[in-house]
């Protein structure tokens, strides 16, 4: 095993980070808040400006004449089937998320929003608050990022990492190795801190779903810290094995649990009312997708502007948090697939079932509210890890599908770490497509370290935070990487 300054300096900085969150986890969280504050303020234009240029800058790619450029030589086919090219992209990219915040988010944003609007244009908003901040310009971010890893390794020849690129369009001199050294290495720390974030917040969904289901009260930490322990032994497995066997697997059945939930909800809940909230929400969405997304409520109250602040601009922050994991790990399954091809699989495949998903969770939590049960916009208040629970359990068989629910978020999370160890191993050896086993180890030891100072935590608002702080700096990175990008594939087409 090789032993690099990087890998040296990152698994320094993050331990460090790690052992600050588990001596002093008030202290973190504070000096995290009070900084992404700070940057929130003074920023917000800079980060929606960012994420709605990537997203303009994927739909012209897809439509121009460099769309039939294949990432990789032009007669190799894809690695992966479609069907688990999209399921390993999507485990890795949002899975968990969507289940803790099916229903969560759209009754959250509705809550604020009735109080200027009547309770149908209210849920109206939220819904398309919701499906902006997991839709297009995510994904956008993520596909930004991929794209130049994919192009650079498997078309130019290049090791994948994100200081390639960088090299290979302004040449290989010493403000560009240092450059691109930097950007590697700001990488490995946002990947490791929001992927340490996702842990927690999987465990506060699971330990939430097994205290209703067995009606345990008041377990305190040692249900937690158990599944912790469960989740380490679980994600360290399949680091043992080639990324193929052990994730695509994993991926598959992950997918076909939450997919089989949705259907099931779809099918018993209401069903024509979640169908018409899905077809509005697709032509609303579609509307006003892009005007939105240079939106900063720059003339709102103090609350509407520190609700921005808590939910899309962090939101956003925590996808260029994920970029780096997501982007290197998309681009190490997409190799053979053309631009065109890519785009659509990765932009506009994932944001039509995140319409689906929140059209149903979502829709399932709106039809209780909006008919008398508002005790729901309590729970979200007061615990939100419960809340795709209690919708659950207003359904027929609630502790199966709860079971069921627990069991997609526990996939979930492994299949994050496992990427997330596998792409940090690429990283931190020079781009090496099949990174050493104990180096793979080693990342998941130091991504347990900090999940753990995240479940410590108990909040879900600091680890929002703590991702937020990990993932600013990134902001610059994938602007760079996206002129690397545009420059090159100019060059191919003359």
């Amino acid at each position: 095993m090789k032993i690099t300054p990087l890998l040296v300096l990152s698994l320094l900085v993050t331990g460090a980070v790690a052992l600050w969150g588990l001596l002093d986890s008030v202290g973190l969280q504070a000096a995290a808040g009070f900084l992404v504050g700070v940057l929130f303020t003074s920023r917000a234009w800079f980060i929606m400006l960012t994420v709605s240029l990537l997203l303009l800058v994927c739909l012209w790619l897809m439509v121009s004449p460099v769309g039939k450029i294949k990432l990789g030589q032009d007669d190799e086919e894809p690695e992966f089937s479609t069907g688990s090219w999209i399921s390993m992209l999507f485990a890795a990219g949002m899975g968990v998320g969507l289940l803790y915040w099916g229903t969560a988010e759209p009754l959250s944003h509705f809550a604020l929003a009735q109080e200027y609007q009547n309770e149908q244009k209210a849920a109206g908003i939220a819904r398309f608050i919701t499906n902006f901040h997991w839709g297009f310009h995510a994904w956008a971010i993520y596909a930004i990022t991929a794209l130049v890893i994919a192009y650079f390794s498997f078309r130019k020849g290049c090791p994948s990492t994100l200081a390639q690129p960088i090299c290979f369009v302004f040449g290989d001199r010493p403000w560009t190795r240092i450059v691109g050294w930097i950007s590697d290495f700001l990488a490995i720390i946002a990947i490791a801190i929001g992927v340490g974030g996702s842990i927690a917040m999987g465990i506060f969904q699971i330990a939430s779903g097994l205290e209703i289901i067995f009606k345990l009260e008041e377990p305190g930490v040692a249900l937690p810290l158990g599944l912790f322990a469960l989740l380490c032994v679980s994600y360290m497995l399949p680091l043992l094995v080639d990324l193929s066997k052990g994730m695509a697997r994993l991926s598959n059945l992950a997918m076909l649990t939450a997919g089989t939930l949705m259907v099931y909800v779809l099918l018993v809940g209401q069903t024509h009312y979640m169908m018409n909230g899905i077809v509005g929400a697709i032509g609303e969405y579609l509307w006003n997708v892009i005007p939105h997304g240079f939106t900063t409520f720059a003339f709102f109250d103090d609350r509407v502007t520190g609700w921005f602040q808590s939910w899309t601009l962090t939101y956003m922050v925590w996808w260029l948090a994920w970029a780096p994991f997501v982007g290197i790990f998309i681009a190490r399954i997409s190799r053979g697939r053309t631009i065109r091809q890519f785009i659509l699989g990765v932009v506009f495949v994932p944001t039509a079932f995140s319409i689906l998903w929140f059209g149903v969770f979502g829709g399932t939590g709106f039809f209780e509210v909006l008919n008398g049960k508002a005790h729901l916009l309590d729970v979200v208040r007061d615990n939100v890890d419960a809340t795709t629970f209690i919708v659950l359990q207003a359904l027929p068989l609630s502790t199966l599908t709860s079971l069921a629910t627990i069991l997609a978020a526990f996939l979930f999370v492994v299949t994050s770490v496992v990427s997330a160890a596998f792409v940090l191993g690429m990283l931190s050896t020079g781009g090496s497509l099949d990174p050493p086993v104990k180096v793979k180890l080693i990342w998941g030891v130091v991504l347990g370290a900090l999940g753990l100072v995240m479940i410590l935590s108990n909040s879900i608002e600091a680890v929002r935070s703590i991702i937020a702080l990990g993932a600013m700096p990134f902001v610059f990175i994938v602007l760079l990487l996206a002129v690397c990008l545009l420059r090159a594939l100019r060059e191919e087409v003359r």
